[in-house]
């Protein structure tokens, strides 16, 4: 290898072990779903109520019933970032077979706490997207909402979620979405153009700052893919379908409080931030 490559090489591994700190540190000072919960006592019943109540009620109302937690029953299923256990313990509730794989070691202490106070059972444990401490075609599902977008190789990342899925598991995946009214109206015309941030940042620099909630200034690292971008992501898998959700009328600002509520799931279902991803192996 000559010295230029090596350099580069070098100059990656360092990157790409900054975007992982900076990742853990972000979610262990503010713990995914807590700032929902203010004012009431962290870590206890009515703390983790809270923050179910906001997530699936005021944020993205849609999400059991796309997700379908109560879909896998009995199944082995792994959520990869599973952060305080929010999600995680929707499918535990619906009699899956439930391991937590998450970066951040205080996020997991969290989640083992939640379980402890319902009763529920699960595994857990530390580790990375990118590098899964199972075997290959350990589980039947592969969980991962809004994780794996945080991590230097996302194609990596996908790549191991098809490893430990057994033939014929399925993966389903939550990425940003890059074709979506919050990217363009939210952050490159409000923030980038009107603010004039795109002067001195990239549109990554941009999503760094704003698309996470952080009280302690947290940068993680952001991406965000296009339908035909995740397609490819996950093309090793026998079958994928791609779907676009989440849009708040807030975003919309006026015109949001006089849309329709049919018009409103129309406008999320092309722009949307989220891209949901169901993959079968």
């Amino acid at each position: 290898m000559n010295q230029g490559k090596l350099q580069s090489g070098l100059a990656q591994s360092t990157a790409e072990r900054d975007a992982k700190h900076a990742a853990r540190k972000q979610w262990g000072e503010n713990p995914c779903g807590a700032h929902v919960a203010g004012g009431l006592e962290f870590g206890t019943l009515e703390f983790f109520e809270a923050i179910e109540r906001y997530r699936y009620q005021v944020y993205a109302p849609w999400m059991k019933e796309v997700i379908g937690f109560d879909r896998h029953g009995g199944k082995r299923l792994l959520e990869v970032g599973c952060g305080t256990g929010t999600d995680l313990i929707q499918f535990a509730r619906g009699g899956a077979l439930v391991t937590g794989l998450d970066l951040t070691p205080r996020s997991l202490e969290i989640a083992r706490r939640r379980f402890d106070l319902y009763g529920l059972a699960g595994e857990f444990a530390n580790g990375d997207a990118e590098n899964l401490s199972f075997p290959d075609e350990t589980f039947d599902v592969v969980y991962s909402f809004g994780v794996i977008h945080h991590t230097p190789d996302t194609e990596r990342a996908a790549g191991e979620i098809y490893r430990v899925l057994r033939k014929g598991g399925q993966a389903i995946v939550m990425l940003y979405h890059r074709t979506s009214l919050y990217y363009w109206g939210g952050l490159m015309l409000k923030r980038g153009l009107l603010r004039a941030e795109l002067l001195s940042d990239s549109p990554a620099a941009i999503m760094s700052r704003y698309v996470e909630h952080t009280e302690t200034g947290g940068r993680p690292l952001v991406k965000a893919y296009t339908r035909e971008e995740a397609f490819r992501l996950f093309r090793d898998f026998g079958q994928c379908e791609v779907r676009v959700n989440q849009l708040t009328r807030a975003e919309l600002g006026f015109a949001g409080r006089l849309l329709p509520e049919d018009a409103l799931r129309r406008l999320a279902g092309s722009l949307g931030w989220n891209l949901i991803i169901k993959a079968t192996k």
